[in-house]
């Protein structure tokens, strides 16, 4: 088996969940194995999902008629998925175990729609069967190999499918439907600088930099000087090599640390897809980081994935793809403006623009499919096609959204009278 970059102990669980070798299952189902099947299809809301057994037996839907199709390959695929579904889904998936006859995000939407109605009325016992765990630590140690996790798998393998122009892996902005996944990315990072009014000589801070394409368009395109931090050695290693192309080395400092030890006073702090990892139980302390390092009148941005209400991630993405994982709710992302004692001056959703920039990153994925499979193997593959598809249906379901949060400290009155500016021309480039 090929390296996938995953640390030793979520190689053995790949190792766990290989399909059965060599074998082939036959035989016929036994009755309680049936009325499982229609147990579990009517605990996720009866929806419109046939299964095929691995004899290759149909059980059709009861209430609609069926728009999809889960194939079971095997009888202890069956048991391993009505023990815990959130878990054991995209483990199956993964192995081949499972597969899916139908577009795999449209079902996970459904099921998503379906189970969101139908476990109002679970049993207690259920809840707790079925229940997502409590995210990985995120202390420093922690944090270090969580990253190291998802953004260390090697840059080849998400220069595949992100953007060519900056490498974003976080959501774009569809300022028009018809825009390329490029275009919607310089959008994106042009629609934050405006929300940070940058102005040229400006000093500005950035936790957790990604591949540095947003450190990179500030300096380019605002004359600002950067401080960005990340903990990535592989994304750190390709953002200075850009900025020494770009002749921007001496505008930006990429410095490879946590964000916790940044220093400092600067005019404008700003993160992109980092909240997700810091853990709601660090959220006091990232308040009083953010508040000792923006001057009087600097102004902060965060942007990160939400839900509207506080929600742990869902049992597979944070064990197998995202450890350490938690998107806060919106109540729980004004109390860190709280506790800091901010003005909040904007929110907004960009669920849907994510739900966008998701359907570009699974299209080039899906056409790069081949190439990921020599690179890593079929199992993470598989998986990785199920982390994309599930995320999808999340952002069209509602079940996760998009905030951008923009706020300064709670006595500062030297700020513009509207948010007029944001939109006097548009903010992606015209093609070319």
């Amino acid at each position: 088996m090929k390296s996938t970059g995953l640390n030793e102990q979520n190689d053995k669980s790949h190792i766990l969940n290989l399909p059965l070798q060599g074998s082939h299952v036959d035989r016929t189902p036994h009755t309680h194995e049936r009325w499982l099947v229609a147990k579990l299809v009517r605990m996720a809301g009866s929806p419109p999902v046939r299964f095929r057994l691995w004899n290759g037996e149909v059980i059709e839907p009861q209430v609609l008629p069926a728009r999809f199709t889960v194939y079971l390959k095997d009888p202890k695929a069956l048991y391993t998925l009505v023990s815990n579904p959130n878990l054991a889904f995209g483990d199956l998936y993964s192995s081949g175990r499972l597969d899916v006859e139908g577009e795999l995000p449209d079902l996970m939407e459904t099921l998503y729609r379906t189970i969101h109605q139908a476990r109002q009325k679970w049993p207690r016992w259920l809840e707790a069967l079925w229940r997502n765990h409590a995210p990985r630590a995120t202390g420093l140690s922690e944090a270090r190999e969580n990253i190291h996790h998802h953004y260390d798998l090697g840059n080849d393998f998400y220069r595949l499918w992100l953007d060519q122009a900056e490498m974003q892996y976080t959501c774009a902005y569809y300022e028009r439907p018809e825009l390329s996944l490029e275009q919607a990315q310089l959008a994106k990072l042009e629609h934050v600088c405006r929300k940070l009014r940058l102005k040229p000589g400006m000093k500005v801070v950035e936790a957790g930099c990604g591949w540095g394409g947003l450190a990179r368009y500030m300096a380019r395109n605002y004359g600002v000087t950067v401080h960005a931090y990340n903990i990535s050695r592989e994304q750190l290693s390709y953002a200075r090599k850009q900025a020494r192309t770009q002749g921007l080395e001496n505008q930006i400092d990429y410095i490879e640390d946590d964000y916790r030890n940044i220093e400092g006073q600067y005019d404008a702090f700003v993160s992109v897809g980092m909240l997700e990892h810091v853990g709601k139980e660090n959220y006091p302390a990232l308040a009083e980081l953010i508040k000792r390092s923006l001057k009087p009148n600097g102004i902060a941005l965060l942007h990160s994935i939400g839900r509207n209400r506080p929600m742990l991630m869902n049992a597979w993405i944070e064990k197998r793809i995202f450890p350490g994982a938690y998107p806060p709710g919106i109540g729980e992302f004004m109390a860190l403006c709280e506790h800091g004692d901010f003005s909040v001056l904007d929110v907004e959703n960009l669920r849907l623009h994510y739900a966008s920039t998701l359907n570009a990153w699974m299209a080039r994925f899906n056409a790069a499919e081949e190439t990921v499979c020599e690179m890593y193997d079929e199992h993470f593959t598989r998986a990785w096609r199920m982390y994309l598809a599930g995320s999808i249906a999340a952002f069209r379901a509602g079940s996760l959204q998009l905030f951008q949060v923009v706020f300064t400290h709670g006595n500062n009155n030297q700020l513009p009278a509207t948010r007029q500016d944001l939109y006097t021309f548009p903010a992606a480039p015209e093609p070319t």
